[in-house]
């Protein structure tokens, strides 16, 4: 941790700052949870130790809960299972992420002591835990998981008083960080990184975080690398300056993002982009055509439909009526297009939605349509190597080369690529699938410029002879990049 100094920054508490310079895509520091735990709802998909999703997963033969590749994995993630294991059979039950969260917490407390790394910065009893600032009925739910925990935590365990329990149990409210699958496309689990938990929030950040899960296939477990957060520089970052990251997306506005920031994490938000409103009015602006912008009463009434079409959207996607989604989209999109620009944030949910529909439902010309519309959107609000924008890029680039649109589709995927090589540097998973991909349309853009005939009949018959197979689900691309910090529901 040579790298970063802990400070007292003003009107934050204690901040990390910089030790020396940094460029766009430096690793500052990384840093290995202190425990991790599979979501609930997840816990049958994801591997328990690595926290990848596999198709078929071993169960643990004793509590019959925890999940595994493998035997290789197993054997890896015994050293927190073991005490997890017993609980489990002996409570009769399996407790909430957030109860077992703590338990793994607290038994490696007891085991290895306050500081369990030479690069800890900070002690959790020296993190804040808000407990006092919770509202009623956040409490109330509180004051449950502890009830269950004491019911959960083994009488031959080192017993602890309500108040250590409770600080923990604040300290993950406020501090949980989301861990994410092998591709980092979606959360999967909740973890606590204590250095990490020192990096204030910043509405416009110099910084991000990946989880970078490491390497748990060797067979013999001392080849094995831990699963870790980093902090990569956004940036140029001068010496002495402080780190910050967003805990909220930047695509809200600034009154909601301080409304956010105020009930998940108890603080009230200064930076200048939100002192000043950076931004607030591309958000909510009316399309300009020709120098003439639309009235403002014209932009609200277009503004406050979005709205309400957005809520029909989550009530017809829940349910899985795709077409009625698409329905609903085209009607929103026809009455307000016309209105809104393409930096109006329910617009771009909108077509976001859209494309990502069209895309399961494979109408990828369609999609690749409204893909970059929205790209082009997120580009003028967002910072320039922001995740968010890359993802977003990299799901236009795809959608374009399955639409056979190559030139804009290769186009997207080398935006895509520059941005997720300083976000999540080149050994991230993702990164690599993406470098294959410039790879594969870099080779048929140059074939497509040589001959566009051959070019199209070439795909078309690859296309008959290996037909494309059903997407996934869709799910948001963006939401893991979105919602890195935890929070509970």
């Amino acid at each position: 941790m040579e790298n970063v100094t802990v400070f007292d920054s003003p009107g934050k508490g204690r901040g990390l700052k910089a030790n020396k310079e940094f460029w766009a895509g430096d690793v500052i520091f990384s840093e290995a949870s202190l425990s991790a735990v599979v979501f609930d709802s997840l816990s049958e998909r994801i591997c328990h130790s690595c926290f990848r999703r596999q198709d078929k997963l071993q169960r643990c033969g004793q509590c019959k809960f925890a999940h595994y590749c493998d035997r290789t994995c197993q054997r890896a993630g015994w050293a927190e299972h073991k005490q997890e294991c017993g609980a489990i059979k002996a409570y009769g039950k399996v407790p909430n992420e957030n109860i077992r969260l703590v338990a793994r917490i607290m038994w490696r407390l007891d085991k290895e002591g306050g500081v369990v790394s030479d690069m800890q910065l900070t002690t959790l009893e020296e993190l804040e835990d808000h407990i006092a600032d919770m509202q009623e009925d956040e409490l109330k739910e509180f004051k449950v998981d502890i009830h269950n925990f004491l019911d959960y935590w083994p009488r031959n365990s080192k017993q602890h008083t309500i108040d250590d329990i409770s600080h923990i149990f604040g300290v993950i409210n406020c501090n949980g960080f989301s861990v994410s699958d092998q591709r980092g496309l979606q959360a999967v689990g909740v973890g606590l990184f204590p250095n990490l938990c020192l990096v204030n929030h910043d509405c416009w950040p110099n910084c991000t975080v990946i989880l970078n899960h490491g390497n748990q296939s060797a067979v013999n477990t001392m080849y094995h690398s831990q699963r870790r957060i980093e902090l990569r520089s956004l940036g140029k970052i001068a010496e002495g300056e402080e780190l910050t990251v967003a805990y909220v997306d930047y695509l809200n506005l600034s009154e909601e993002r301080r409304r956010l920031l105020k009930m998940q994490y108890f603080f009230d938000c200064t930076c200048e982009h939100c002192k000043n409103g950076t931004k607030d009015d591309l958000k909510m602006a009316g399309r300009e055509v020709e120098g003439v912008k639309p009235p403002e009463e014209q932009v609200k009434e277009a503004t406050d439909y979005c709205f309400q079409m957005m809520e029909k959207l989550e009530t017809s996607r829940l349910a899985g009526d795709y077409h009625e989604v698409v329905k609903i989209c085209r009607e929103c999109i026809k009455k307000t297009e016309p209105i809104l620009a393409d930096t109006h944030i329910y617009l771009l949910r909108i077509w976001s939605t859209m494309s990502e529909v069209q895309s399961y439902l494979q109408y990828f010309e369609e999609a690749a349509e409204y893909a970059r519309k929205m790209v082009d959107g997120y580009t003028k609000l967002y910072n320039p190597n922001n995740a968010a924008l890359g993802m977003a890029a990299m799901r236009a680039g795809v959608t374009h080369w399955q639409a056979g649109l190559i030139e804009v589709g290769h186009g997207m995927i080398c935006k895509a690529f520059a941005i997720l090589m300083i976000t999540h540097g080149p050994t991230h998973p993702i990164t690599k699938d993406l470098e294959a991909m410039r790879m594969q349309t870099e080779m048929e853009l140059r074939m497509f410029k040589q001959n566009e005939y051959v070019y199209h009949s070439m795909r078309e018959a690859a296309l008959k002879n290996k037909p494309m197979t059903m997407m996934h689900e869709p799910k948001s691309v963006e939401e893991g990049i979105k919602n890195l910090f935890h929070r509970r529901k």
